[in-house]
């Protein structure tokens, strides 16, 4: 689903060159549940953004879903985001003046469906996701847990098959997070690809591997515990 060779994002000044990422070699197979952790500045958030196409890098090849999408055009790029990958934030990044059905729409406008059709599937995502009674509620009306769910359904609605998830739990209590994280092992059994970034030890082992990043690079993958009867690839 995923792969990186080499891969360099470099933020330059005047004087300085930073590597965000300092030739990041790293694979996430089709059907992967895969915990991305490392300590603030190691590059978590940058791998994210470049594998979600929402940021370009100067050296090295990414196939995504076997396509090489190293130097495509912007265009390009927002085809493939709308078509194939669902972004999942900490901050949920919802639009506060839009109920929830509108911002559950907003990936679904760009693809041109008519009004039959997306609506059937936004109230499909938020049937899933357990927010059907909260369709015209504006985002300062939910709960944090509740906010998170509309995220999910916005991220979903779509039918991606890549999940892109950064630290989903990271503004949530205990009791809510282990909802979010039922609906991240929900959704890779269902059939797609979950990527995951965060901090807690804890909440990596819901995945199916840990990789860890240090300086930009891959410093160590291993398979960890999951409690699914699901076949744990080999290591990178």
């Amino acid at each position: 689903m995923l792969s990186m060779t080499a891969v360099k994002k470099i933020y330059r000044t005047n004087s300085i060159e930073t590597y965000a990422l300092s030739g990041i070699d790293i694979e996430v197979r089709e059907g992967e549940f895969v915990a991305i952790m490392g300590p603030s500045g190691c590059g978590k958030t940058t791998f994210l953004n470049v594998a979600g196409l929402l940021d370009t890098f100067d050296q090295g090849s990414y196939l995504l879903d076997g396509q090489d999408v190293s130097r495509l055009s912007d265009a390009s790029m927002s085809r493939i985001r709308n078509e194939k990958i669902g972004f999942i934030f900490q901050s949920f990044n919802l639009i506060p003046d839009l109920d929830v059905f509108d911002n559950v729409d907003v990936p679904l406008r760009y693809r041109g469906w008519n009004a039959k059709k997306r609506k059937e599937a936004i109230t499909e995502s938020l049937q899933r996701v357990g927010l059907s009674g909260r369709i015209k509620h504006l985002p300062s009306q939910l709960s944090g847990g509740q906010q998170q769910r509309v995220a999910f359904a916005r991220a979903l609605v779509g039918e991606p098959s890549l999940i892109l998830a950064d630290e989903p739990t990271g503004n949530l209590d205990s009791h809510m997070a282990e909802g979010i994280l039922d609906l991240l092992d929900e959704i890779n059994q269902d059939g797609a690809t979950v990527v995951m970034v965060t901090h807690d030890a804890t909440i990596a082992k819901r995945a199916h591997r840990l990789v860890r990043l240090l300086d930009g690079q891959v410093v160590e993958a291993d398979s960890v515990p999951h409690r699914s009867a699901f076949s744990l690839v080999e290591s990178l």
